[in-house]
């Protein structure tokens, strides 16, 4: 837990000033999991150990590529080769040295849900790419009664002024939403926040989908607000 000199100021205290000190309480108690710590995820967890959250589990279990440069916080020439989570840990501690940062390396699958215990979370966050392990997540945060928000598509796309954070029963265009909304829909699964875009995607031939830095930064920086809105019981 962080320390009384940075609840008191410090580091945190531009963030006070904003929400002040029973907010920052809230953040410090606060244990978020991030699932994914890729060009969306990255930026979810800097933000919100910038924010000063107080725990933060970290899942991925990939590692850091050339490719990923281009949008990924974490991925530096320095850290090309290590795993994203290990990467992830250091750069928190850097930020924010009395985060309790918590890294599984490893890919979330159905298989493997039950070696995590939701209940222990005050917020989970989907940033992975599989719908099977999209759905799983939000089926346990359901079932724990945690607040989950899941991230849709931002491949393909240049228009980062286009990101809405909604019910997923109102979300248009994004094709990843689509297929979210129909498997929801058939495990008879409602209320489920998430963030996605209007914005048409740009035609790419390419066996992966194409990127930019400033577009997942964005639509990573906007979950986290909406994690520390939650957390802290405030409105903008």
């Amino acid at each position: 837990m962080s320390n009384g000199n940075e609840l008191d100021g410090g580091q945190f205290s531009r963030t006070k000033l904003l929400i002040g000190g029973a907010g920052l309480e809230a953040l410090c108690r606060a244990r978020v999991i991030v699932f994914g710590v890729g060009g969306v995820g990255g930026f979810v967890v800097e933000a919100l150990a910038r924010a000063g959250v107080g725990a933060l589990d970290i899942v991925d279990s990939d590692t850091v590529a050339l490719s990923n440069l281009n949008r990924q916080i974490i991925a530096l020439h320095s850290t090309l080769g290590t795993c994203k989570v290990d990467a992830m840990k250091a750069r928190i501690y850097d930020i924010h040295p009395a985060c309790r940062v918590t890294a599984h390396n490893c890919f979330f699958l159905p298989e493997n849900a039950d070696s995590f215990d939701f209940s222990h979370y005050d917020y989970v966050v989907d940033a992975v790419d599989t719908v099977s392990a999209k759905l799983e997540i939000i089926k346990k945060a359901k079932d724990a009664h945690v607040p989950v928000i899941s991230c849709m598509g931002t491949g393909n796309k240049f228009d980062a002024m286009q990101f809405h954070i909604a019910d997923i029963s109102q979300t248009s265009v994004c094709p990843l939403a689509r297929v979210m909304r129909q498997e929801l829909k058939k495990r008879g699964i409602e209320n489920v926040k998430a963030l996605y875009s209007t914005a048409k995607p740009l035609a790419n031939n390419a066996p992966v989908p194409a990127s930019i830095s400033f577009v997942p930064a964005v639509a990573g920086l906007l979950i986290a607000g909406e994690v520390i809105r939650e957390i802290t019981k405030l409105t903008s």
